[in-house]
């Protein structure tokens, strides 16, 4: 069972920065793509990033530049280094990833950016 847990969430001011952690339970996090997700409050859930097994990477142009997604598969870990935060990326984030056809989920954690 594939079981995803997010960590690293909180509040911020804007300008400011903060990393999230994802880390994989089973054994599937070295051949498998991994993404983070967010949904801010009244909108639909949105791609921010994702890394290959390969390493390549896609951001979504709101997010280009200013976060970096990376992942360690000796620690089973994907990690979203988010810099120069905005107040419109406040938003749960969620961890996914996508085996035999079926996606997978964190809970979420909630990075919320003011003053």
């Amino acid at each position: 069972q594939v079981q995803l847990v997010e960590s690293g969430g909180g509040l911020v001011q804007p300008g400011g920065s903060l990393r999230l952690s994802c880390a994989t339970s089973g054994s599937i996090f070295s051949i498998c793509a991994m993404g983070w997700y967010r949904q801010a409050p009244g909108k639909e859930r949105e791609l921010v990033a994702t890394i290959t097994t390969g390493g390549t990477k896609i951001y979504a142009d709101s997010v280009k530049g200013r976060f970096a997604i990376s992942r360690d598969n000796a620690k089973n870990t994907v990690y979203l280094q988010m810099n120069s935060l905005k107040p419109e990326d406040t938003a749960v984030y969620y961890c996914n990833t996508y085996y035999r056809a079926v996606h997978y989920w964190g809970k979420g954690t909630l990075v919320t950016v003011s003053s």
